[in-house]
């Protein structure tokens, strides 16, 4: 995406992760930490059902960011996030984002990932190439 200014939009990001991508991404990660595989297990401890991986939620913050420098992974500099809430398989995940500064080549971008009113990752910041 060309001639990013300070208040754009970002496009959005929208994933609707099925019941076992849970079980995909811990086998990926080799996070296979009950909470996010056992729903048994999830709910003997006080959790509603299994929740999703915090870091894949970050994959996806990181996604949307850097899709606006064409999909290229190489091109995200620096990335912070906030995990703010639990995410759950089969609800739909969006990712939003707004220019923050840019110049130079790069951008800075806001971003929030949300499930429905549920925002959980705010504060994200990353920063991508563009040139």
């Amino acid at each position: 995406m060309a001639d990013l200014n300070v208040g754009d939009a970002i496009p959005e990001l929208k994933v609707a992760p099925d019941k076992y991508l849970p079980h995909r991404y811990a086998g990926a990660s080799g996070d296979f930490n009950p909470i996010h595989i056992d729903p048994e297990f999830a709910t003997a401890v006080g959790l509603p059902s299994t929740i999703l991986h915090g870091l894949y939620m970050m994959g996806l913050v990181a996604r949307a960011a850097t899709d606006v420098a064409g999909g290229d992974p190489g091109k995200l500099k620096r990335l912070s996030v906030q995990f703010r809430g639990m995410g759950f398989p089969e609800q739909e995940l969006v990712v939003t984002g707004t220019v923050k500064e840019e110049g130079d080549g790069r951008v800075v971008i806001d971003t929030v990932a949300a499930q429905g009113e549920n925002q959980v990752i705010r504060n994200a910041e990353a920063e991508v190439s563009v040139a």
